[in-house]
């Protein structure tokens, strides 16, 4: 069997066995997002709204703390809601609403929010400094991003990890922040994945054409780009430490597209072929080919 099989035969047992919850394999410099005056966490769904944000600092604030510790919020940046609840009585509730007061009416609770900036979008503020994290870069997992033919700009920095197929970027979190660096590694080469769909090299559907987050060619496209790391990390050597972690990723997607008998299989074959762009053996066949 080749490593592509063995890893295919691992992920589907993996996958009969239930899904698993989803994964992030990279945290903020200094934990969840928190405000930076009070030094409190946010909570509920307050910390889904912060860490879906591009910075990488969690340490947020109002654009009057920033003013009233000396700072400012740059020109143009666009504040996120935090939401919470206050308790207000009845008579508050209805003045609001143009209403009379009703005596009979007590407390209830009302949903508000406010807006708040990311220490990254301010000027003169000064955030806690973080504990740097040390990364051991994989000499093997290095070589295959370097040697990658025809390969898409790789920046790093902010919260998330995405491919761009407009302008042909791939943009990750410091490898600092993630749990491990075979982690880092892992989320690199499903990016990597995701780029080869792009015009310039395999012109896959899912990439070439613009799909909805939740269409079936892109839940595919997910597929693919999973399977793809995962067999990029077999090849590497470090498919034991990503591989559970895929399996989360995978049975997401699985969901999505339950009653397709043929995913795991057309999604591997496409998998394989962007492993093999990605490790050069395509390039490599095809210049055998003009050879002969």
């Amino acid at each position: 069997m080749t490593v592509y099989e063995v890893i295919t035969t691992r992920i589907v047992e993996l996958l009969q066995q239930g899904t698993i919850p989803w994964r992030k394999p990279w945290s903020a410099e200094a934990g969840e997002p928190r405000n930076l005056v009070s030094g409190k966490g946010y909570r509920g769904v307050n910390v889904f709204l912060l860490s879906a944000m591009p910075f990488a600092s969690p340490y947020w604030l109002t654009y009057r703390q920033a003013t009233e510790r000396g700072g400012s919020v740059r020109k143009g940046s666009k504040g996120c809601p935090v939401v919470f609840w206050r308790w207000s009585n009845g008579d508050e509730e209805q003045a609001e609403n143009g209403q009379a007061g009703d005596p009979a009416k007590r407390r209830a609770p009302l949903l508000r929010y406010y807006t708040v900036f990311n220490v990254e979008q301010c000027d003169g503020i000064a955030a806690p400094a973080t504990v740097a994290r040390t990364f051991e870069a994989i000499p093997e997992c290095e070589r295959i991003v370097r040697s990658m033919p025809n390969a898409p700009r790789i920046e790093h920095g902010g919260s998330q990890a995405f491919y761009r197929p407009s302008t042909d970027t791939i943009t990750t979190p410091s490898a600092q922040l993630f749990d491990s660096p075979a982690l880092y590694y892992s989320t690199l080469f499903h990016e990597l994945t995701h780029s080869t769909g792009h015009e310039s090299r395999l012109a896959r559907k899912g990439i070439t054409d613009s799909s909805m987050f939740g269409s079936h060619e892109y839940s595919r496209e997910e597929l693919i780009a999973e399977m793809g790391a995962a067999f990029i990390s077999g090849t590497a050597g470090i498919e034991a430490a990503t591989l559970q972690d895929s399996t989360a990723y995978l049975a997401s997607w699985i969901k999505v597209l339950k009653g397709d008998s043929r995913l795991v299989i057309t999604a591997a074959a496409a998998a394989q072929k962007a492993a093999d762009f990605i490790l050069g053996r395509q390039h490599a066949e095809e210049r055998q080919q003009e050879a002969a």
